[in-house]
């Protein structure tokens, strides 16, 4: 496994995934230029045979076709070497009838400190983090989560297509996005900057283009 010199520190927002040579279930894999012109998920979880990383893997499979629909792939990362990997998917093909098609990567346990997923007082295993990164190779969201809460997965496809939306029309998605108590569906505008946009917008609102309930809050169906 090879993480590239280049990167030092715990990414952030913004920032460049590191290029990182893994191996996983699928083979030999460098990441993020395997996925290139395609968003991605990497996701890690504690270790392999424990009880709610196998309800993630299983939502996580269950909702894959959501995640290509969206033009993005998952990768999963735990501290297990790559038999473990394997066996833990063979387990839940047989047990639970559900095939993991996505890879899993197979971390020594550097990649892991890398991206600063080791908990200092859980040993070895790694937290549940999640790093969505877009189509560029740029970070777009990170989430952190303790071993004993399960991840929503429904959320981090409803956040992959909030994110996708708002670099395509350029605009803020609201709390709880399509359902928000204010706005429904609609989505953001950016803030007026200046006195002649912060006019124009309670305009276009006059007009019926555009919604407002002050110059600085207005909004859109899309």
């Amino acid at each position: 496994m090879e993480v590239s010199k280049e990167y030092k520190g715990m990414p952030l927002l913004g920032d460049e995934f590191p290029t990182i040579k893994v191996q996983t279930t699928h083979g030999m894999m460098e990441i993020p230029k395997v996925f290139a012109g395609k968003w991605f998920v990497l996701f890690s979880h504690p270790a392999d045979f424990t009880p709610v990383c196998t309800t993630e893997f299983v939502s996580f499979q269950k909702r894959y076709e959501k995640f290509r629909a969206l033009n993005c792939e998952l990768i999963g990362l735990s501290v297990d070497q790559v038999f473990s990997h394997i066996k833990w998917e063979e387990w839940i093909k047989d047990k639970l009838g559900v095939e993991i098609q996505f890879p899993i990567i197979a971390d020594t346990g550097r990649v892991a400190n890398i991206l600063g997923l080791i908990h200092p007082g859980k040993g070895t295993n790694t937290v549940r983090a999640v790093f969505v990164v877009d189509d560029k190779g740029k970070i777009r969201i990170i989430l952190y989560y303790p071993q004993e809460l399960g991840r929503n997965i429904d959320e981090i496809i409803r956040a992959v297509e909030a994110m996708q939306l708002s670099d395509k029309h350029r605009v803020a998605m609201p709390a709880d996005w399509p359902e928000n108590d204010l706005v429904n569906d609609h989505v953001i505008i950016p803030p007026a900057s200046d006195i002649r946009t912060a006019k124009e917008r309670l305009e276009q609102a006059r007009a019926g283009q555009i919604e407002c309930f002050d110059w600085w809050f207005c909004h859109r169906k899309l």
